[in-house]
């Protein structure tokens, strides 16, 4: 089967030698496992981080999004068979979804929303469970509650961003004040129904008096947590919350403990990565995201198609997600 993989960590996107096409053998479904037929993948922020950040001793292949159709199912599956279409964020510890046929665990797998096409679909699975874990489980708040409180999100056009803001709005009551820096993200963000938008490129504090408000009971730092840390402590109350999901060079927890501040961290390959007994969680959150996309409640974060899935595109999609100036999500469909 076709995949595309690296052979090398830490070279330029631009270098021919940065991301290859390669065969691999077919690979067979372990015990929990379905082998989906690739049709199509998003490109994550990680997905960049691997390749620049990871040392190999043999090709790996990247990707932690896709859609697609079962094609055959390991001896304990219960939840998928033959002909189903899925979609999913898969397990960093195992081969990506850069490739014309993928395994993946049952458990962290959804039904894909009827009402998307694969490459719609595609655009969801990792910023869908990210979003919602952050959300839901890190920082607490109860699907409808939230009523009187203020959550602030750093990074709202980003991918996780862009699910994020929409769940913050949708389910909760929650006030949503997303951050963006340029006039197009600013749109994007309020048409996925952010009460207010701020510019994270000014002082956040500034930012948030000048739409009339003192602090915050919740932040959620999507990107350059360590650039705006001081300002996210001040920002939030005393007792508030403040969840993260990007890779700070140092983050010194000692400013929050004046206010009591919690920290928490979001990391959705974590229940894959160690097996953890509630793993199937991931299941049941995709298939209520696929609901909630199919009656008109979510909206997929596709931004831009970026044709098929090859090399050159993809090194493409890296060479946008490393420019710091994407929104929402970058799509490729078919091999």
């Amino acid at each position: 089967m076709k995949a595309i993989a690296y052979t090398q960590h830490g070279l330029p996107i631009d270098d021919p030698l940065a991301l290859v096409e390669l065969d691999f053998p077919e690979p067979m479904p372990g015990p929990h496992d379905i082998l989906v037929e690739v049709r199509a993948v998003s490109v994550n922020p990680v997905d960049t981080k691997v390749r620049r950040g990871t040392q190999v001793s043999e090709p790996r292949v990247l990707g932690w999004d896709a859609a697609g159709i079962v094609r055959a199912v390991g001896s304990e599956v219960s939840l998928f068979q033959p002909g189903d279409d899925v979609f999913y964020a898969g397990d960093i510890t195992r081969p990506g979804s850069y490739s014309q046929l993928h395994l993946v665990d049952e458990r962290i797998v959804g039904h894909k929303p009827v009402s998307l096409g694969f490459a719609q679909a595609a655009a969801l699975p990792l910023t869908s469970i990210t979003a919602w874990e952050l959300l839901f489980d890190r920082l607490g708040v109860a699907e409808g509650g939230g009523q009187g409180e203020t959550l602030l999100i750093v990074g709202a056009a980003g991918g996780v961003g862009s699910m994020l803001t929409q769940l913050a709005r949708k389910l909760t009551g929650m006030t949503v004040i997303g951050t963006a820096s340029r006039p197009e993200t600013q749109h994007w963000v309020r048409e996925l129904g952010a009460h207010h938008v701020i510019d994270h490129g000014r002082p956040l504090t500034e930012e948030l008096q000048r739409i009339g408000v003192n602090q915050v009971e919740m932040v959620a730092s999507l990107t350059h947590t360590d650039r705006h840390y001081a300002y996210l402590v001040e920002a939030l109350k005393p007792q508030g919350r403040l969840a993260l999901i990007d890779d700070p060079e140092r983050l010194d927890a000692l400013p929050l403990k004046r206010k009591s501040l919690s920290l928490h961290w979001e990391l959705m390959f974590t229940r894959a990565m160690f097996q953890t007994t509630d793993m199937i969680r991931q299941h049941k959150l995709l298939e209520r995201v696929a609901a909630l996309i199919d009656e008109g409640v979510l909206r997929t974060t596709m931004a831009e198609h970026f044709g098929s899935i090859d090399v050159d595109n993809i090194r493409r999609a890296h060479a946008l997600i490393e420019s710091g100036r994407s929104r929402g999500k970058v799509v490729l469909e078919g091999f």
